[in-house]
């Protein structure tokens, strides 16, 4: 029998006593070079580390919880010539008690042979639900007595970005290992059960609402919501749960985008066209959408890609008697001022007159809410899942602004962004608010 094979930590880069999460191999499996044997996972990230070689486990001298550094003995392998050899031993074996006329040209394992169950195992074949038999000496793998699954890191992320614990899932891949497709199906087998796929894992969830009997300290009336609340609002409640918000503050100087919008209104009435200052917004958000792409996306349900969307289709929050509609005026960014006003004065109405279409309110790439009309000075919108963002317009007012020689009042435009963490990050942000606020500026750059 060839010497044992000693697999030692690798090179793992700028990192030092590094916690195992997982190990992925038992004693008795057979591996190829270059599969995974555990994973570590540090303050900065998650990596799994390949065998350098083929060859059975003989032996594991880590356990999950330990921390390791460059060069520590991980476990020992037979080389693949000795788990070759040791695997045709064992099928001479069994074929020396077959009888001669046996037709079955394969060695397959008997269930009441421990020795072959031992060294000889069929492959698993696709969508094998059942773990490869372990050695009867083997302990169970450290995921079963630990609580930690086995899966990989994009699997991980995955789980936990949907709330699951992982751990609860059970695997169908190779090993027992937990896809992506396990963790789908088991929040799908929660919710059939009529539970939250969290609730059902046992991870975080929200305390149910105390009922209270409001009747008891005076007199009271209950009224149902409106169908577009009920609808919305689960809308609402699923997109703030489930996409991890940041908001971005950020105030453009209007003046001149006002003073122009003021010496065009005359223009426009003249067309029947009732020029606010909503057109003048959509066309300078779709001049950053097509500046920026990345915030005229979507993720894909599986959370590894992106959706390009090649169109500009801006949603403008309304608000009606039957509740907040979100109608969407289409390819903002082909169209004129003039044109996206009257489009815009249309779906207004349509919205308040309760003759929308569905798909009047479908298509959107980016929505906008605006508030100035009311009054307030910041707020932050939930993002109208799948879009990835959102615009939120407080109510304007003149600030004293100093020009290098003195005071002077400008018209102040406050305003937030909400945004898809997934999908954009922090200067991402502040590139897109800065990008937009300096549009609003300066009227001519919308006009380029």
């Amino acid at each position: 029998m060839s010497n044992p094979i000693e697999v030692t930590l690798p090179d793992i880069g700028d990192f030092d006593q590094v916690e195992i999460v997982e190990i992925l191999v038992a004693v008795g499996d057979q591996v190829e070079a270059e599969d995974s044997l555990l994973t570590l996972e540090s303050d900065k990230a998650t990596m799994e580390i390949p065998s350098p070689a083929t060859g059975r486990v003989v032996s594991i001298r880590i356990k999950v919880g330990d921390r390791v550094a460059e060069g520590d003995l991980i476990l020992t392998m037979d080389p693949a010539d000795a788990a070759e050899t040791t695997a045709d031993n064992m099928a001479e074996m069994a074929e020396g008690d077959r009888a001669l006329d046996e037709p079955e040209p394969a060695i397959t394992p008997s269930p009441a042979s421990p020795a072959a169950d031992q060294d000889v195992a069929p492959a698993p074949l696709p969508g094998e639900s059942q773990r490869k038999p372990a050695p009867i000496e083997a302990p169970a793998p450290d995921r079963i007595t630990s609580g930690i699954a086995h899966a990989s890191p994009s699997v991980r992320r995955f789980a936990r970005e949907l709330g699951v614990d992982i751990s609860a899932v059970e695997g169908s891949g190779p090993k027992g290992r937990v896809t992506k497709e396990d963790v789908q199906g088991h929040i799908k087998r929660a919710l059939a059960d009529g539970q939250a796929a969290t609730e059902a894992s046992g991870a975080f969830r929200l305390p149910e609402a105390p009922k209270v009997d409001f009747s008891k300290f005076g007199e009271t009336e209950t009224v149902e919501l409106g169908r577009i609340k009920k609808i919305s609002g689960a809308h609402l409640h699923r997109a703030w749960l489930n996409i991890p918000h940041v908001t971005q503050f950020e105030e453009a100087d209007i003046t001149e985008l006002e003073e122009f919008r003021k010496e065009s209104k005359q223009r426009a009435e003249n067309a029947g066209i009732k020029l606010t200052f909503m057109p003048f917004l959509m066309k300078a958000c779709a001049n950053a959408l097509k500046a920026m792409p990345e915030f005229n996306s979507s993720l894909t349900p599986d959370g590894e890609s992106l959706v390009m969307k090649k169109y500009v289709h801006i949603g403008v929050a309304v608000d009606t008697d039957n509740g907040l509609m979100v109608p969407v005026v289409r390819d903002v960014d082909r169209k004129s001022i003039f044109q996206i006003a009257a489009e815009l004065m249309e779906i207004s109405g349509n919205a308040r007159a309760g003759k929308l279409s569905p798909s009047d309110m479908q298509g959107g790439c980016f929505s906008i809410s605006s508030l100035g009309g009311i009054g307030g000075t910041q707020f932050t919108p939930i993002v109208n899942s799948p879009e990835v963002a959102i615009l939120g317009v407080s109510r304007s007012q003149m600030k004293p602004v100093w020009n290098g020689a003195e005071f002077e009042p400008r018209l102040i435009m406050p305003f937030s962004l909400s945004y898809d963490h997934r999908v954009i990050d922090g200067a991402q942000g502040v590139r897109f608010t800065s990008y937009l606020a300096g549009l609003l500026s300066d009227i001519r750059t919308l006009l380029l």
